[in-house]
C-alpha cells in the first residue's frame, strides 16, 4: 500500500475532467432554447447595469420618503432572478447532473437552495437601493458582463464546442460570479436589514473557491476564473479608497 504523503491531489478526483465537461453539454441540450434565451435576458439586464452606471444618481431615498430608491425595482428583478438561477441550478444541475460522479454535490445544492431563499428575501426587502460608490458598481457591472458573456466563450477559447458552455442561470459558476456583481450594486436603507447583502455573499463565495480548487485538480487554467472573480469583488467591497 502507498504512503498517504504520495498521493497527489488529482488522485482523489471521482471524475475524469472529459466527464465532468460533458455534463454541462447535456445540461444545455435538455433545457434547450433555456441557453440562448437566458444569454438575451443576461445581456438586456447587464445593459441597464451599463446604462445606470452612467446616468442614476449615487443618492438614497431620503428616510420616510415615499419614493422608491433609485434602481430598486431593478435590483428587485435582479435579486429575484438570481433566487431562481440558484434554486434552478440546485435541482436541475447540481443533485440531477453533478451528484451521480460527486457525492459532496447534494450537500452543495442545499447550500444553492440556502442562498435561493436569501436572494429571495433581499428581493422583497424595503428600502432595497443602488450601493452608493462608482468603485463597486464598475466591478459589479464587469463580474456581471463576464458572467454573461465571458463564461459562456471559455468553452471555445479552451479548446471544447460551443455545447459545453456555462451559461448563467444553468451553471454553477456564471450564477455565482453574477450574483457577486449584483450584491456589490446592492445596498438597503433599512436598518435591520443592512447586512444581507453582504452575508449573502458568503455562499457564492464559498462556491468559487470549491470550484477553483476542483478546476485546478483537473489540471484546468480555468480555476483562476472564479478565484479572481471573489478577489475583484473583496477589492470593491472593502478597499480603502471609494471610487
Amino acid at each position: 500500500m502507498s504512503e498517504w504523503w504520495t498521493y497527489r491531489p488529482g488522485d482523489f478526483l471521482m471524475f475524469a475532467p472529459a466527464t465532468y465537461w460533458r455534463l454541462f453539454e447535456l445540461h444545455n441540450a435538455t433545457w434547450w432554447p433555456a441557453p440562448p434565451l437566458l444569454l438575451l435576458a443576461g445581456l438586456a439586464w447587464t445593459g441597464w447595469l451599463a446604462w445606470t452606471a452612467r446616468h442614476a444618481p449615487f443618492a438614497r431615498a431620503a428616510p420616510g420618503s415615499s419614493t422608491p430608491p433609485a434602481g430598486a425595482p431593478w435590483l428587485r428583478l435582479g435579486a429575484a432572478g438570481a433566487a431562481a438561477a440558484w434554486a434552478f441550478v440546485a435541482t436541475a444541475f447540481l443533485l440531477h447532473r453533478y451528484a451521480p460522479i460527486n457525492w459532496a454535490a447534494s450537500a452543495f445544492a442545499a447550500g444553492f437552495l440556502v442562498q435561493a431563499a436569501g436572494l429571495a428575501t433581499l428581493a422583497a426587502l424595503p428600502g432595497l437601493a443602488l450601493a452608493p460608490h462608482g468603485r463597486r458598481r464598475s466591478v459589479g457591472l464587469l463580474l456581471c458582463a463576464w458572467a454573461v458573456v465571458g463564461q459562456p466563450l471559455l468553452a471555445v477559447a479552451t479548446g471544447r464546442p460551443w455545447a459545453q458552455a456555462e451559461v448563467f442561470g444553468l451553471a454553477p459558476d456564471p450564477t455565482a460570479i453574477a450574483t457577486l456583481g449584483l450584491l456589490l450594486w446592492t445596498s438597503t436603507t433599512w436598518r435591520p436589514a443592512r447586512w444581507l447583502p453582504t452575508a449573502l455573499a458568503i455562499l457564492p463565495v464559498t462556491w468559487c473557491a470549491i470550484s477553483a480548487a476542483t478546476l485546478w485538480t483537473m489540471g484546468s487554467a480555468q480555476g483562476w476564473v472564479p478565484a479572481a472573480a471573489v478577489l475583484v469583488a473583496a477589492w470593491a467591497a472593502w478597499g480603502r479608497r471609494p471610487a
